[in-house]
């Protein structure tokens, strides 16, 4: 970092041509109109959810290996206890239907296995928090986009008519500079939101299925003869 200060103090050029590069954006953001605003919002709640969820489905997503092999050491042992602590030390999806379904031992099989689905069902509902708001952003954006595409044409078209005879290139300029910046913005967050959405939606499908086969197997083991 400190010789990344110096270089920068150093090489005043690059200093200019980063603060040049953030007015053009600026700049350009400002040409797109109001509608604009709502474009960066919708960036900003797309890029927080997704690395929320990111990080939230990875460190759910990490299961131990050897967790069922104590559970069902525990259990064969008659250490019920041992078990539903073990579990309640693993604060991951898998672990708390385990937990689940080792509280309800001793009644109906079919009672375990409904209770371990109801606490899988509230574990995914957790993960796919904010999915459904990443999704409507993909597909918000570019029309909210395009929204300020027509109000930039609407513009250029009314500007004509009042120009009459005198039409000047830089007179239309305006409305078509905010109806070109507007949609490529909306483009631009779509297609990072919907590219986003897919990325976590394969993420939740792969700790859904190490929660379905944490499940199987605990259920194999209490289907196993004493």
């Amino acid at each position: 970092m400190l010789n990344l200060i110096l270089l920068q103090a150093n090489n005043p050029e690059a200093i200019e041509g980063a603060e040049g590069i953030s007015t053009k954006f600026i700049s350009l953001a400002l040409k797109g109109g109001w509608i604009m605003i709502p474009i960066i919002l919708l960036s900003i709640i797309a890029v927080y959810i997704f690395f929320d969820r990111y990080f939230a489905i990875k460190r759910a997503g990490k299961v131990d290996i050897s967790l069922m092999d104590k559970v069902k050491a525990y259990i064969m042992t008659g250490k019920i206890d041992a078990a539903l602590a073990l579990t309640k030390s693993n604060n991951t999806p898998a672990a708390r239907m385990i937990e689940k379904g080792i509280s309800r031992i001793g009644r109906p099989l079919a009672d375990v296995n409904t209770a371990i689905e109801n606490v899988g069902n509230l574990e995914i509902s957790k993960l796919e928090k904010g999915l459904p708001v990443l999704a409507s952003v993909a597909g918000g954006a570019p029309m909210i986009g395009f929204l300020g595409t027509v109000m930039g044409m609407i513009q250029a078209f009314y500007d004509m008519s009042n120009a009459g005879n005198n039409i000047d290139v830089t007179l239309l300029s305006t409305g078509i500079y905010q109806a070109m910046v507007t949609t490529v913005a909306g483009l631009i967050v779509g297609i990072v939101a919907y590219f986003a959405y897919n990325i976590l939606v394969s993420n939740v499908e792969k700790v859904v299925f190490s929660m379905e086969a944490t499940t199987s197997d605990f259920m194999d083991l209490l289907n196993e003869p004493a």
